[in-house]
């Protein structure tokens, strides 16, 4: 099984998109002063959990849930809130930018090369199905390159494997494109964007925390995820002089420290402070994981100096993470009210518009 390619790659070109920009707004506001400590010879702790940006369905979280029974209509209902499934267009075709080349795919034959791409080949059918309705769904409601492409064939929307390509296509993943043939997550009758990653932590996140400048979505909130929490923890160190190399333009004077102001529904970072000699300077919790190299915007800050660990100051007020508990199989599939056709049902009208986030998912092979 290859490594899970985590969508934080795509989530810091966007970052840079929107630094180029303007977007990303630097404050010098006064912060709380973290322990004093001198920059060579001290080092900066980061543990956290997660890996990807935590929006939507968590790939290892699909595979707790069919592993504990759960249906491919039940996964995604829980991950995207208040949902049905309904279907795609007849006769829709995937215009996929490869390397310079458009190549128009199309829609099953698309989602084929993704499912296999994005998750290994022998997980439960339940998680691979989930896999092949969010993949196929991302691909009818995006619109990475305008009217010229609809996503890319990489980690900037989600990876996409044409043959002869060995891991193109298998057995499993193509059965699971088949049992769903043409079924699409929908929001009030209409097509949503379904963003995935890799890794949740045991906690999803709102979409407006882990891509700055998105708008709020109903279906894309943050939700507990019960079955991969232990595994996807993690632990880095590196030295003052790492860090402020990493951050560079953000550390006024010395680097003293990074002090959390705002968490998200989850752990995640939506805000943070890096404290310096000469100032302190705000950053986005997104950036802050691109530019530290991160799994993940849920991290938890502590300094290591002359041999003591001291944790860094947490403005946010949020309590210590408690793991969901396990959660049996809803007893029918989760449907919204207000949505037009049940899930599975009738075909569904034109995609909504997306969110303003131009990531997509992350590759699990």
């Amino acid at each position: 099984m290859a490594l899970i390619a985590s969508t934080y790659h795509r989530l810091g070109a966007l970052l840079g998109t929107l630094a180029a920009a303007g977007a990303l707004a630097l404050a010098g506001a006064p912060a709380l002063l973290a322990a004093p400590a001198e920059a060579e010879g001290s080092t900066l702790i980061v543990e956290g959990a997660g890996d990807g940006h935590g929006v939507g369905m968590s790939q290892y979280g699909a595979l707790g849930y069919a592993q504990h029974g759960w249906s491919y209509q039940q996964i995604l209902a829980h991950y995207y809130t208040g949902t049905a499934l309904g279907q795609a267009p007849a006769g829709f075709v995937v215009k996929v930018l490869e390397g310079s080349k458009v190549v128009r795919v199309p829609l099953e034959r698309y989602v084929r090369g993704v499912v296999s791409a994005e998750m290994p080949a022998s997980w439960p059918a339940a998680a691979l199905e989930a896999q092949a309705i969010a993949s196929r769904t991302f691909a009818l409601t995006a619109d990475a390159g305008g009217r010229r492409f609809d996503v890319y064939a990489d980690t900037r929307s989600q990876v996409y494997e044409s043959p002869p390509t060995a891991a193109a296509e298998t057995a499993s993943t193509n059965a699971a494109v088949a049992d769903t043939a043409g079924q699409v997550v929908t929001y009030e009758g209409k097509p949503v964007i379904t963003y995935y990653f890799a890794s949740s932590g045991g906690m999803t996140e709102d979409v407006e925390n882990s891509f700055p400048g998105a708008p709020a979505q109903p279906w894309l909130r943050g939700v507990p995820d019960a079955y991969e929490t232990k595994a996807s923890s993690w632990k880095v160190k590196m030295s003052f002089a790492t860090v402020t190399a990493r951050l560079q333009g953000l550390v006024k004077g010395s680097l003293r420290g990074i002090e959390v102001l705002q968490r998200g529904a989850s752990p995640r970072i939506v805000s943070a402070e890096v404290l310096g000699s000469g100032g302190d300077v705000q950053v986005s919790g997104p950036e802050l994981e691109a530019r530290l190299g991160l799994q993940s915007a849920w991290a938890y800050f502590s300094v290591k100096s002359a041999g003591k660990v001291v944790r860094e100051p947490d403005a946010s007020g949020q309590a210590p993470f408690t793991a969901p508990a396990p959660e049996s199989p809803p007893a029918t599939p989760a449907t919204s009210p207000s949505a037009s056709a049940p899930q599975g049902g009738s075909q569904a009208p034109a995609p909504a518009t997306a969110a303003s986030a131009s990531t997509g998912g992350a590759s699990a092979g």
